[in-house]
């Protein structure tokens, strides 16, 4: 097993994001075959998943989206963490949040600024993806990002995050595929 010094992000594997759902990302299956071999094959410093969770009391336009989002909010299915992940569970801890950005969680935060890389994973890559990794560049934290353990709600919204993330390499990001992180 490698030994990484990095914080392995796993963002939003929720059932919502599964084929057929209503916010399906079609690359979901193989990001989760991704995510689960970096977990089974590294050892990183720190493993966090994120999960969304409707706020009870949401502000400004989260008001808004969560009323229009509600019957998906308040599905407890939808909102669980994928049945292919949770035997990984252990091997780290679950975070929610109210927003897009990881980053706005306070361990998130903790972990990154430990952490040698922030390796992102997860779904949805033009949203929650996004934002945690503009804002960890913000914070000063180098970010990797996995090509193939992202998915996004089109293979071209995909493409375009990616370009976006290459737009910031190399001095705050690296992107990659799993592969090659791996073999490092």
């Amino acid at each position: 097993m490698k030994e990484k010094k990095d914080l392995l992000l796993v963002i939003d594997m929720q059932n919502v994001y599964l084929p057929e759902q209503e916010w399906a990302c079609p690359s979901m299956e193989r990001t989760s075959v991704v995510i689960r071999k970096l977990l089974d094959t590294c050892q990183f410093q720190e493993v966090i998943f994120t999960k969304f969770t409707a706020p009870e009391q949401p502000q400004g336009r989260w008001k808004a989206y969560n009323e229009v989002n509600q019957q998906i909010n308040e599905d407890a299915w939808l909102n669980d963490i994928t049945e292919d992940l949770k035997p990984y569970l252990n091997k780290g801890k679950v975070c929610e949040k109210p927003v897009y950005s990881s980053m706005k969680i306070p361990e998130v935060v903790q972990a990154a600024k430990k952490a040698g890389h922030i390796v992102l994973t997860g779904v949805v890559a033009e949203c929650c993806v996004l934002a945690t990794m503009m804002e960890a560049i913000d914070l000063g934290c180098p970010v990797i990002y996995l090509t193939d353990a992202i998915s996004g709600q089109s293979e071209e919204k995909e493409a375009q995050i990616r370009a976006l993330a290459e737009s910031f390499a190399p001095m705050h990001t690296t992107v990659e595929t799993s592969e090659e992180y791996l073999t490092e």
